[in-house]
């Protein structure tokens, strides 16, 4: 079976990791793979701004976004306490930012799974980056001038397995 295909089938979202940092080169892979991704029109208005597990700006986003959420000790932190995450911001004036950014962020995915790396996607902290302190995270995260948050990715050594997630083709497909 062809290798992306494979890859896919593989990838799940990873809620556990180790220590181990990533190096500079699984990180520069990860970035290219977003960098690659297409966009609408080849706007290329991604921006990615990469933060170390434990930095305290995320700390300040899990704290904020549990305080939108009533939550007063949660497990685990959005991050699951992974050693690398990605934050995607775009352009807030077009149209298709949110679109490429997911765009982006899955190639990013999928490039993880190639290099053994455990994975998760991340939308909960949406309201937190888009709330009233929305100009305090973009300008904690250096998001440029009119960008603001789309999606964001953790990445790290697995320390968990977690099987790929079903689905029911027969129900989500139609054929016309």
């Amino acid at each position: 079976m062809n290798k992306v295909i494979e890859t896919i089938q593989k990838r799940s979202s990873t809620r556990g990791y180790t220590n181990e940092p990533l190096t500079n080169e699984e990180l520069d892979i990860l970035i290219h793979a977003g960098l690659q991704a297409p966009t609408a029109a080849n706007k290329q208005e991604i921006h990615f701004t990469v933060l170390k597990g434990g930095d305290p700006i995320l700390t300040e986003l899990e704290n904020e976004k549990n305080r939108l959420r009533g939550l007063s000790d949660p497990p685990h932190n959005f991050y699951y306490e992974a050693p690398a995450v990605i934050v995607l911001s775009a352009d807030s004036d077009y149209r298709w930012s949110a679109l490429d950014a997911g765009i982006a962020v899955e190639n990013m995915a999928l490039a993880a799974e190639a290099l053994g790396l455990g994975n998760l996607i991340i939308g909960c902290i949406y309201d937190a980056m888009r709330g009233e302190k929305k100009s305090y995270f973009s300008d904690a995260l250096k998001f440029p001038a009119n960008y603001e948050y789309e999606i964001a990715i953790a990445f790290g050594h697995k320390a968990v397995e977690k099987e790929p997630h079903t689905y029911d083709a027969d129900r989500q497909v139609t054929y016309l």
